[in-house]
């Protein structure tokens, strides 16, 4: 009844391939120069506002991760930057996570009882600060959502000087304390 007709595509193989390297090309996140997002990230309770772009006047480390109490993240990532002796030197310190207010006071304390550190431990509960860096990945089979990558950001004035984003998201190799404090 019906006749099948096979329908060639009108468009060359040749733009068909570079179509799909346009589609493969990594994203422009953060880079050196950008300024801090102004975006208001979260410390301890919910109207606890905290706008880095606004508060950062001088020196100043934000380490991004994947997720609070994370294998790599309690035990290595962070950690590495608490017990840092160069931590003094690099100003003031914030840990960013794709969390709520409340579990990140508590890994906070979990991870610095004393508070002595000075790290402070800020929320990102949507995500706002990290798309705005443009570091999220789709890490829905782990945490069950969007996260952000591991990163460590250097920054002066409101700009960032350094970034240092692992390649594969969750490492933690180019954004480790010894690398980034060093």
């Amino acid at each position: 009844m019906f006749a099948t007709r096979r329908f060639t595509s009108a468009v060359p193989r040749a733009f068909a391939a570079q179509s799909a390297l346009f589609h493969a090309t990594r994203p422009a996140f953060v880079k050196v120069g950008d300024a801090v997002p102004n975006v208001d990230l979260v410390e301890n309770s919910p109207g606890n506002k905290v706008n880095l772009a606004k508060e950062l006047t001088g020196k100043a480390v934000i380490v991004g991760v994947p997720a609070a109490f994370s294998p790599a993240c309690s035990s290595t990532h962070v950690p590495g930057y608490i017990s840092h002796p160069k931590l003094k030197d690099a100003g003031s310190v914030f840990v960013v996570s794709v969390n709520d207010p409340f579990v990140m006071k508590a890994w906070g304390t979990t991870l610095d009882p004393t508070g002595k550190s000075g790290v402070r431990f800020l929320a990102d509960p949507a995500g706002a600060f990290t798309d705005a860096l443009d570091l999220g990945f789709d890490s829905a089979a782990i945490f069950g959502n969007q996260r952000s990558k591991r990163y460590a950001l250097v920054i002066e004035n409101g700009k960032v000087t350094e970034a240092h984003v692992e390649p594969d998201n969750t490492g933690v190799n180019v954004s480790a304390a010894e690398k980034v404090l060093s």
